[in-house]
């Protein structure tokens, strides 16, 4: 088994590093799959930054890379959110 294998905990979180998008700038944070999630916090405090720009963004970029090479041909080029990973 090599290393570069997730155990299956890792496997079952979203990992996000490095998240820069607004006032949001380097945010570390794990979230678990097939889980209610909620985001709190105080007016402007980049929930909505989080949860729209940039889960949904990338969950819809790796999609579409799931198509094939000429399916994705015909759709508009989604640009990759400012994350390390």
């Amino acid at each position: 088994m090599t290393a570069s294998l997730k155990s299956p905990a890792a496997a079952s979180m979203i990992s996000l590093r490095g998240v820069a998008v607004n006032n949001l700038r380097d945010i570390d944070i794990d979230l678990p799959h097939r889980q209610l999630i909620a985001f709190c916090g105080v007016s402007g405090s980049g929930k909505t930054s989080l949860a729209l720009d940039t889960l949904y963004a990338e969950g819809q970029r790796r999609y579409i890379e799931s198509f094939s090479t000429y399916t994705r041909q015909f759709l508009q080029q989604l640009d990759k959110p400012d994350a390390t990973s």
